[in-house]
C-alpha cells in the first residue's frame, strides 16, 4: 500500500503518526517535509474533500497568529490561501492512502486507513 505524510519533524504527533506508518508492513512511504516543500492551493482542496473536512476545520491556531489575522471567520477560499502561503496555518499531520485521508489527530487514526 502507498501512504502520502505531510510532515513537521518538529510535532509529536507527526512523528508518532510516522512511526505507525514505518512500523506497519508493505507501506510504501512518501514523507512530504510540507514546511520545506509547502502544499499547494489544489492539493489543500483535495485532501480536505477526500478527509470530509472543511478547511476551518484544519485549521491550526496553537503557536500561530491565525486568530489574530480572523481566518477562524474567514472564508474557505481565504483560509486556503493564508494556509499555501503559509504551511503553519495546517493542522497536522495528514496522511493519504488509497483508502483515504485522515487528519491524524490524534495519531490512531491514521490506522482506519491503512
Amino acid at each position: 500500500m502507498k501512504a502520502t505524510i505531510w510532515h513537521n519533524p518538529a510535532c509529536g504527533t507527526s512523528r508518532n503518526t510516522l512511526a505507525i506508518l514505518d512500523a506497519t508492513p508493505d507501506v510504501e512511504l512518501t514523507v512530504i517535509e510540507y514546511l520545506k516543500n509547502p502544499y499547494e492551493a489544489a492539493k489543500l482542496r483535495q485532501l480536505f474533500a477526500d478527509a470530509g473536512l472543511a478547511p476551518r476545520d484544519a485549521l491550526r491556531l496553537r503557536g500561530t497568529d491565525a486568530a489574530e489575522r480572523g481566518l477562524p471567520d474567514a472564508d474557505a477560499d481565504t483560509i486556503i490561501a493564508a494556509m499555501a502561503a503559509n504551511p503553519a496555518y495546517v493542522e497536522r499531520p495528514f496522511v493519504e492512502t488509497e483508502k483515504g485521508v485522515r487528519l491524524c489527530r490524534p495519531q490512531d487514526k491514521v490506522r482506519e486507513i491503512l
